[in-house]
């Protein structure tokens, strides 16, 4: 926020007006008036419980604001489905059906909330391309819900619109079916209208365990019993599981079970408390409908510490079964007694994902030093080898604690080694995946990619590895598949958010690129290699002067940065997507 008071962001935005309005109120004005009203109410419902704002209801329109384009067309898509069905109750002449228009891009935002700009004024011009009763969104839109909201979108081509200067492309978007699901104005459910469809088998998402131990410090213990909980679920073919990244947003919140189903896109999810004690611990896990937010089960395990993998497997074993899931034959030949766990090991091993997750060079040291710990205590450890493989290439790609492509062999040999000790662990092959692509030997890096997802089908890093893996192949479309998948496993991951814009960027769609890189700076605000290709995007499309102001935050949040790294890093193929991204950047004036 400015010393005027106004503050420039990026925000969904939602225009409606119903259609016929005046001849309507020439028929039966006091009718009109109550179905207006009455559609106000509808409107207002199902903005709110897609954590939308109402901006104003002037007269026959609507404004409002999103913080994201899946809850505002989530909110279209309910609205017109409620005000249809009471639509279809009048006599035709009388029916009053409302045109919305979404767009995704800067706002300026007044102190008092209102908002203005190009991304008001887009909506606007969609709402008026909408036929009565439907809804018309922009290729912004259309990239930032593609297969996340249960809707279609037809292309309508680009559209010559009222005072915007360049042409609009919209998408007409039709309920899928079955239709979303809307709640009443009078009861409004915020889980009425899921943002992301449910996935086609049973899906879940696990809570972070809540640290009963009272002792903060034994908090990063209850994360990763939660983790080991994700990764032993996921590796089921027959479920689908949202990965760590994501369901980790809830921690330390006061959770609606529903709302977390409707967000994260799952029917069921489990939560549950760890309480550790010296050498003892009780876990206890509840197994939640998120639809009906009932319990489907609780159990309360008291064991040894070093019986934890017993434990989860026992967890994993409870839900296939009330879920009725059917392992294949290689997953249940894998499904073996794990056995004890050296407790001192473990403890090392999820002490470094909590530093890695840290993403910064000093964590990385320190995760270094757990998992050396860790193979010095259990050299059969192949989740530790396979850390220490991709805490290389971190450091390698950020050129951090003085790594250097001379470092990738040594990478290489502990991937390699982390498959060599356990061929069936998802990691290993992961780490190799990775370890492979720096290297430049991507054919190599896309076998290694597709054997993770075989052992490990709900594996977000395995099928983001697989997408930037196709993307520096040159094969952009399928890496866009790979890239999508992660994200919808993932929903809350910045890293694929960028890979996807990197991808759509060397397809030369720049719209959608432009909206993938500004949701990555919403989650990860001081990514410097986003803004580079957010410059260089700006570059393409004419907009030098926000190439410039771009620039400037880069170089503020890192001065060290330097486009000679992007390019010595990003493995390619074909050098062509380098060029693009140069080219952008030397229109913009910002190389040579």
């Amino acid at each position: 926020m400015n010393g005027s008071g106004l503050r420039q962001r990026l925000a969904a935005i939602l225009a409606a007006d119903a259609a016929g309005y005046s001849r309507l109120m020439a028929i039966d004005d006091r009718a009109t008036v109550a179905a207006l009203d009455a559609a106000r109410a509808v409107f207002r419902s199902q903005i709110e419980s897609n954590h939308g704002r109402v901006i104003d209801m002037a007269g026959d329109s609507v404004l409002a604001v999103f913080e994201t384009a899946a809850g505002a067309v989530t909110a279209a898509v309910a609205v017109q489905h409620e005000l249809g069905m009471s639509c279809d109750a009048e006599p035709q002449d009388r029916q009053m059906r409302f045109r919305i228009g979404v767009h995704m891009g800067d706002v300026i935002e007044k102190a008092d909330g209102t908002v203005y700009g190009d991304g008001v004024n887009i909506a606007a011009r969609l709402q008026a391309l909408a036929e009565p009763g439907g809804i018309s969104v922009s290729d912004a839109v259309h990239g930032a819900v593609r297969s996340k909201v249960s809707a279609e979108f037809v292309d309508q081509g680009e559209q010559q619109v009222k005072n915007i200067a360049h042409p609009v492309r919209a998408f007409k978007v039709t309920p899928a079916k079955p239709p979303v699901k809307v709640a009443s104005a009078a009861s409004p459910s915020p889980s009425s209208a899921p943002v992301l469809r449910l996935p086609d088998k049973p899906s879940l998402a696990v809570l972070p365990f809540t640290n009963m131990s009272g002792d903060p410090e034994q908090e990063y213990f209850a994360d990763g019993i939660t983790e080991d909980i994700i990764t032993d679920v996921s590796k089921i073919s027959g479920l689908f599981v949202i990965a760590r990244n994501s369901s980790f947003t809830f921690k330390k919140q006061d959770v609606d079970i529903k709302e977390v189903g409707r967000k994260l896109g799952v029917r069921h999810v489990l939560e549950g408390s760890v309480r550790k004690a010296g050498m003892k611990v009780r876990i206890n896990v509840q197994l939640i409908d998120a639809e009906s937010g009932g319990h489907v089960w609780a159990e309360r395990y008291d064991r040894d510490l070093e019986d934890i993998f017993s434990v989860q497997d026992e967890v994993t074993r409870k839900i296939v079964h009330t879920l009725e899931v059917t392992l294949t034959g290689s997953e249940k030949a894998r499904r073996q007694d794990r056995g004890k766990v050296n407790v001192e090991a473990y403890d090392c091993l999820i002490r470094a994902k909590n530093c890695i997750r840290e993403f910064n060079a000093a964590a990385l040291v320190e995760a270094r030093a757990m998992l050396e710990r860790a193979l010095a205590i259990d050299p059969g450890l192949a989740q530790a080898y396979a850390g220490l493989a991709l805490c290389c290439g971190v450091e390698y790609v950020n050129a951090w604690n003085g790594r250097t492509a001379s470092d990738l062999e040594q990478a290489l040999a502990l991937a390699r080694k982390a498959c060599e000790v356990d061929a069936f662990e998802a990691v290993s092959h992961h780490a190799l995946a990775v370890t492979l692509m720096w290297l430049r030997r991507l054919d190599e890096a896309e076998s290694a990619a597709r054997r993770a997802i075989e052992l490990d089908p709900n594996s977000s890093q395995s099928h983001g590895a697989l997408g930037n893996v196709l993307h520096f192949i040159g094969r952009h479309e399928q890496a866009l598949e790979s890239l999508e998948r992660a994200l919808r496993l993932d929903p809350e991951f910045n890293l694929w958010m960028h890979a996807l814009g990197r991808a759509l960027f060397a397809l030369g769609r720049y719209n959608e690129a432009e909206m993938a890189f500004k949701r990555r700076l919403i989650h990860m605000p001081a990514s410097d290699v986003t803004r580079a290709y957010l410059a260089s995007l700006y570059g393409h499309t004419d907009r030098q002067d926000e190439a410039r102001r771009v620039w400037r935050e880069l170089m503020a949040i890192n001065p060290q940065y330097t486009i000679e790294q992007t390019m010595r890093v990003l493995p390619y193929r074909n050098a062509a997507p380098l060029e693009q991204f140069v080219e952008g950047l030397r229109k913009a004036g910002l190389a040579q």
